[in-house]
């Protein structure tokens, strides 16, 4: 008697235990493909990623560090040559925020540009005469007028377009891609970062713009150098042989081993992982630099400059390299755009070393049939003022202007040949169409396959992502 009761009570509990846990066994099926999204575990979440069907494979930012005047190369606005010399508006300007180096200006004269503009494509799209070359594959682009941003000052709205967030700590766009996606190249990091400057106002760069904060440190962009050592401590050190180094990490790795089974420390895997990445990289990075092989007509197509390391013109050419070998997220900075003062000078010279291999690149990547599956962006942290900074002269300069600027994106399952958003006729504020920086970064996590709203990270009890708690993908411009 007593174990039948005992077996009854058994049986029910058992029961009970199934049907509370949601729909039973089903769930438990459900909740074991969960687990890998509730660890944070880089593999796992790869494994279940992209959400859906991407349009675009890999990303090439071409970011314009110290952001370029959009009034002087995409946004024509006659009213602004009419009114030269004029009072900007009251009823334009609205009393919004400026930042302290005309916050206390008496006077703001509108200030027309120098540039000529002209129409070009299928669209009749204006484009500046500073950028020729831009101006011949305008029909390849989807070039966005309406961007806005929040941050007003460099170091912020860098951060912001990188990270997600004006404030440091948090990973870049990249150290997202990596982490959920992975790499398509196991000789490669899946996010390399290139810098190059011009003759301009440079502003600084922390290196924590293209850091992976509190995802696992393999995913933090690798920084490409100029020079005989591209990669920092990549070659073997002298006296030391190919075989010797192999045993010896054989037997970091065994330590490193021993340590993550006591302690289960997910950096102690990275270390594990960039030990064993750099080895590869001895041999893979070598061959990656050496563009003695590439034809005379890629030299003529992305300029003179190409062929001098460093340049933006050779990092341009090192990223197609770089992603026609399955890197995942290319990085390149190219600094020197702030122009509070000359800003047509500044903005002629800036154009000038940028133009002609950025168009090239967009051309390169189309006749290699990489286009298609490749994202390209330009484009620069805020935009430029349409009142002058300080007297009006003829060396006049343009304050930053977080309210509208222009950046375009190119090939990666975006529209070509489309413009997109439109300013005022003072260039001033955003007329129609408006896209913010969380938008522009849930549309390209969107064109990787990626529900930006699904991709988090939990870390210290809060759920992360890179467009913070905003964001929507902008499906006007998507093919």
């Amino acid at each position: 008697m007593e174990n039948d009761i005992l077996q009854h009570h058994l049986l029910l509990n058992r029961r009970t235990f199934l049907a509370k846990t949601a729909i039973g066994i089903g769930s438990l099926a459900m909740g074991s493909l969960l687990q890998a999204c509730q660890r944070n575990d880089s593999e796992a979440v790869a494994s279940l990623l992209p959400h859906f069907a991407p349009k675009a494979k890999r990303v090439i930012y071409l970011f314009q560090s110290g952001a370029p005047s959009q009034l002087e190369l995409f946004d024509w606005k006659p009213k602004l040559r009419e009114m030269h010399g004029q009072e900007l508006p009251a009823s334009i300007r609205l009393g919004q925020r400026l930042t302290g180096m005309t916050a206390n200006q008496k006077s703001f004269p509108l200030i027309g540009t120098k540039i000529d503009f002209r129409q070009y494509g299928e669209q009749g799209t204006w484009i500046s005469d500073l950028l020729p070359h831009t101006a011949k594959i305008v029909d390849e682009l989807c070039i966005i007028k309406s961007m806005h941003t929040e941050a007003i000052n460099h170091d912020p709205a860098v951060t912001f377009f990188q990270t997600g967030h004006q404030q440091p700590g948090r990973p870049a766009i990249g150290s997202w891609m990596s982490y959920g996606l992975g790499s398509e190249n196991a000789n490669l990091p899946a996010f390399v970062v290139l810098l190059s400057r011009g003759k301009g106002n440079i502003q600084p760069l922390a290196s924590r713009v293209w850091g992976s904060a509190f995802l696992p440190s393999i995913h933090q962009g690798v920084q490409f150098r100029n020079g005989k050592d591209p990669v920092l401590y990549l070659k073997d050190a002298s006296g030391i042989d190919s075989m010797t180094r192999r045993t010896m990490l054989d037997k970091i790795r065994n330590l490193n081993q021993m340590h993550q089974d006591a302690f289960a420390d997910p950096e102690t895997n990275t270390r594990i992982g960039q030990y064993e990445m750099a080895y590869r990289m001895q041999t893979s990075v070598p061959e990656l630099m050496d563009v003695s092989k590439e034809p005379d007509s890629t030299f003529r197509l992305y300029g003179a400059d190409a062929m001098v390391p460093g340049t933006y013109a050779a990092n341009c050419l090192l990223a197609r390299r770089l992603s026609e070998r399955g890197v995942r997220f290319v990085q390149l900075y190219h600094m020197g755009w702030d122009a509070h003062s000359d800003v047509t000078g500044m903005t002629s010279r800036l154009a000038k070393d940028v133009d002609q291999a950025s168009a090239a690149l967009v051309l390169d990547l189309k006749q290699r049939g990489l286009l298609e599956d490749t994202l390209v962006i330009w484009g620069g942290e805020f935009g430029r003022t349409n009142y002058g900074q300080g007297a009006l002269t003829d060396n006049y300069g343009r304050d930053h202007h977080p309210r509208c600027f222009t950046i375009w994106m190119a090939g990666g399952g975006v529209k070509a040949g489309m413009v997109y958003g439109e300013t005022d006729e003072f260039g001033y504020n955003i007329k129609e169409k408006p896209v913010h920086v969380h938008d522009f970064q849930a549309t390209l996590m969107h064109l990787m396959g990626i529900d930006h709203e699904r991709f988090t990270y939990q870390y210290q009890g809060r759920r992360f992502r890179l467009t913070d708690v905003s964001g929507n993908v902008v499906h006007d411009i998507l093919a």
